[in-house]
């Protein structure tokens, strides 16, 4: 049986204006930003470059996750980017490679990467 993992993601435009957000297909909502298929604030300030993301177990963990990086004040946000992708090169670049040339890990590489989270973190077992 195929498990489900639920991302808290941030992307990012090319002057690092952020949008978070928490999805099941992740690959499926990067496109939607790349593409601009809702109108909103990604779409107005381009935000289309995924620069991070964290992948959970559990959707009301994805969702905490998501409130609590909201809640963060922007300088550590930016350091949290750092620390996983310090050039915060577009992680999803080699998903669409009809859109821009591959130039970045692919998703399973930055999977491998960042930690499944088993949903301790909220206290959850």
């Amino acid at each position: 049986m195929h498990e489900a993992f639920y991302c808290t993601y941030m992307v990012a435009s090319k002057s690092r204006t952020l949008y978070i957000g928490v999805t099941r297909d992740l690959h499926k909502r990067v496109f939607e930003h790349k593409q601009k298929i809702y109108e909103g604030f990604s779409a107005k300030y381009n935000c289309n470059r995924l620069v991070w993301f964290d992948r959970f177990l559990d959707i009301r963990n994805a969702i905490h996750r998501e409130k609590e990086l909201k809640g963060w004040l922007r300088a550590r946000k930016i350091a949290l980017i750092a620390a996983a992708n310090p050039t915060w090169e577009d992680l999803s670049a080699e998903w669409y490679p009809h859109l821009e040339p591959a130039r970045s890990r692919s998703f399973t590489t930055v999977a491998a990467a960042t930690s499944v989270q088993d949903d301790k973190r909220s206290g959850d077992a």
